[in-house]
């Protein structure tokens, strides 16, 4: 089966549906799929739910959803970096869900590991725990959180190759791998597409089994999100 395709577009052609849920990997900027959002945003679907540490920033990665309203709920643990995210939540337009940013990526492992549920100390006894069964293990208070699982994975690797093996660059390992993992189908973009047996197998972070659909999407844009400098020193 050829999982390469010509573009993003054609990489979703017949997935996105209104009314899904999508993972989207990267830790702020950093390995985001930022080429599948944009064929999502051209596809038209909307009242989507994103399962996303972020969501962007404004004009960019899931900020461009947010922008034509596409976006219904979003599950994440940090949102602080998008304004326009902010005004939608405060005016009712956006339902969140707030996690943990290590409970967010526990989920998202249990649901690909087939775990429905877990139980942890993180949030016990603050407004985390709130509707959620508290159990005591060993004297100590857990609460349980649901494993997280989702329609539609999309995910950024620096290098795969035609079978769907990935390999992540640095921060992008955050929350791309185990996304892949926890998805009825997962849609890789990749930077360096190579030929089968070109990866070391020992270098390989998501084994191609998990990967339905590719498309390479050589020198992507990778964006600051933050810039920070400093003056230089005088001559």
């Amino acid at each position: 089966m050829n999982k390469v395709h010509a573009d993003a577009r054609a990489a979703l052609a017949g997935l996105v549906k209104d009314g899904m849920t999508i993972m989207a990997g990267g830790f702020g900027l950093c390995g985001i799929p930022e080429t599948l959002i944009e064929a999502i945003r051209d596809s038209g679907a909307k009242d989507l739910t994103f399962i996303s540490n972020n969501a962007g920033v404004d004009g960019v990665g899931l900020g461009r959803l947010l922008e034509t309203r596409q976006i219904k709920k979003m599950i994440s643990s940090y949102v602080g970096e998008n304004k326009l995210f902010a005004q939608q939540y405060l005016s009712g337009e956006l339902e969140l869900e707030f996690n943990p940013q290590g409970t967010l990526a526990e989920r998202i492992r249990a649901g690909g590991a087939g775990i429905p549920a877990f139980f942890t100390k993180t949030g016990v006894g603050t407004i985390i725990a709130d509707g959620k069964e508290v159990r005591e293990f060993d004297g100590e208070k857990y609460v349980m959180e649901r494993g997280l699982f989702a329609d539609i994975a999309i995910v950024h690797a620096f290098k795969g190759d035609t079978e769907g093996n990935l390999v992540y660059r640095k921060t992008a390992r955050n929350f791309n791998p185990m996304m892949a993992t926890a998805a009825k189908i997962t849609v890789a973009e990749v930077e360096h597409l190579v030929q089968p047996g070109e990866i070391d197998p020992d270098c390989i972070h998501t084994p191609g089994i998990f990967v339905k659909r590719l498309v390479h999407v050589a020198n992507p844009i990778k964006r600051i999100e933050q810039r920070t400098t400093r003056p230089r020193a005088a001559a």
